[in-house]
């Protein structure tokens, strides 16, 4: 059969060309759509293909077995990474609930995939694979589709940070998040005001900087006050910074910036800056107040990057559309297996 997929390898260029065109499209026009994550990874399974087409049927043959085994060994190293990574998170930060998810979901896979890797072994040397009891099957299906929604939301968050952005934005509008000692910006929040300033320093025509964020119970002045001290530190002029300084949430201070933008005169073509890993919850909530905007993502430590993103995502998935949208492509996903099991 691998032969057989060699065969037709080599046409597959315009394939690959129009998915790809698709896909940036679709990113350019709709990034915070979910849907664009599943392009990308079509878009990547297809470029695949036809690279391989390059080579000998056999040679094509063995660079496809070659991909599936290293998805399959990535698959198991996930685990291990997340659980290291939870026992940095705590020995860097400090022990909460929400350092502690990526060693919580790195024991919860690595538990299933050790549960599968025995079940898989024990049906081989039994009565094969048609022995095979269709509720474990259910179960298997069930891990694989949600691994699917976690692996794409990963792949498209760190695709949209690649992107190429013309720099000739209006506004740059800063999320803002804690401060340290009550005054002072985090490392996670300077990141994210340095970012700010290298796109107004590209920028031809200096752009107003809107620092965004309210003051918490625990600090003494609001969050876009200690982010402007920290602009005029770096040389940035205080006619060219507007304050948001009342928003709780993420979705206040969208709201909040762009009541700033809407009741200023001129063109308002708008920058979000944020750490890498909101940068998507960001577009998706601009998305649903009708505010368009190009989201850039700072960086942030290598470390504190997964239980970020874990985080993100759990926000993302709870939400309505995506729950009803996750449900309805669960349902088609294992369709097949609950006919059988239902004509079984």
């Amino acid at each position: 059969m691998m032969d057989g997929i060699a065969e037709n390898l080599h046409t597959m260029g315009p394939v690959a060309a129009a998915v790809w065109g698709v896909t940036i499209l679709c990113v350019l026009l709709w990034p915070q759509r979910y849907l664009n994550s599943f392009l990308l990874m079509a878009a990547l399974l297809v470029t695949l293909l036809f690279f391989c087409g390059f080579f000998g049927h056999e040679a094509a043959s063995r660079i496809l077995l070659a991909a599936f085994l290293l998805v399959m060994l990535a698959l198991f190293l996930v685990p291990l990474l997340l659980i290291l990574n939870g026992i940095t998170m705590i020995r860097r930060e400090s022990f909460c609930a929400a350092h502690v998810l990526s060693l919580l979901l790195g024991l919860f896979v690595g538990v299933g995939e050790f549960a599968v890797v025995i079940y898989v072994f024990g049906l081989a040397g039994t009565a094969g694979p048609g022995s095979a009891n269709p509720w474990v099957l259910l179960v298997i299906f069930t891990v694989f589709y949600f691994s699917f929604l976690v692996l794409s939301f990963v792949m498209y968050s760190v695709f949209i940070q690649i992107m190429p952005h013309r720099m000739n934005f209006n506004y740059v509008i800063i999320h803002g998040c804690g401060l340290k000692d009550g005054d002072q910006p985090t490392r996670l929040l300077s990141d994210r005001v340095d970012k700010a300033i290298r796109i107004y320093r590209k920028c031809r025509v200096k752009p107003l900087i809107i620092p965004s964020g309210g003051q918490g119970g625990d600090e003494r002045i609001s969050e876009a006050q200690a982010m402007k001290e920290y602009l005029l530190s770096r040389g940035v002029p205080e006619k060219n910074i507007l304050l948001e300084d009342r928003s709780a949430t993420t979705m206040e201070n969208l709201l909040n910036s762009r009541a700033i933008i809407d009741a200023r005169e001129g063109r308002k073509r708008t920058a979000l800056v944020s750490s890498n890993y909101h940068v998507f919850r960001c577009l998706r909530l601009a998305r649903q107040i009708g505010f368009k905007c190009t989201g850039i993502g700072a960086r942030v430590a290598f470390y504190y990057w997964p239980s970020a993103l874990i985080r993100e995502f759990i926000a993302v998935f709870l939400s309505r559309r995506f729950l009803t949208w996750s449900l309805i492509g669960y349902l088609l996903f294992i369709s097949p297996l609950l006919y059988g099991m239902l004509r079984g």
